[in-house]
């Protein structure tokens, strides 16, 4: 079964180009070392809610928009054989003076996928992990 990886952080809007080449090298670095899919979605139309929402989650500040990004694995196995080799791959190297987001307020975390349809009716994947 797929494995996923999600992140949510706030980045500062004048920082847009910047965080894309970023997130593009990473990208790389993450297929090199066996991932499917990387993808990086730079806030649209993410409206405020009641209780909490994207940006309260990423404390976000004025100035700043909300990034949704997620990897995606053919497995657990090889996610977690992955990782220790991609964040010491060089391409990975933390860099604060070219780090273009407060990283501490970055939420992530690991998922198993419980559904997965395609768009043109055939099933990804079906089952319930």
């Amino acid at each position: 079964m797929s494995h996923v990886d999600g992140f949510i952080l706030a980045v500062p809007k004048a920082n847009k180009e910047a965080y894309r080449e970023m997130a593009t090298t990473a990208a790389d670095v993450f297929l090199d070392h066996g991932a499917t899919r990387v993808v990086e979605a730079w806030d649209d139309d993410v409206p405020d809610g009641k209780v909490t929402d994207f940006r309260r989650a990423v404390k976000a500040k004025d100035g700043e928009t909300v990034v949704f990004s997620w990897v995606e694995w053919p497995s657990k196995k090889a996610r977690d054989e992955a990782w220790p080799k991609l964040m010491a791959d060089e391409r990975m190297k933390y860099e604060p003076e070219n780090t273009h987001f407060d990283g501490t307020r970055m939420i992530y975390g690991t998922f198993t996928p419980i559904v997965d349809e395609a768009a043109d009716g055939k099933t990804a994947r079906r089952g319930v992990a």
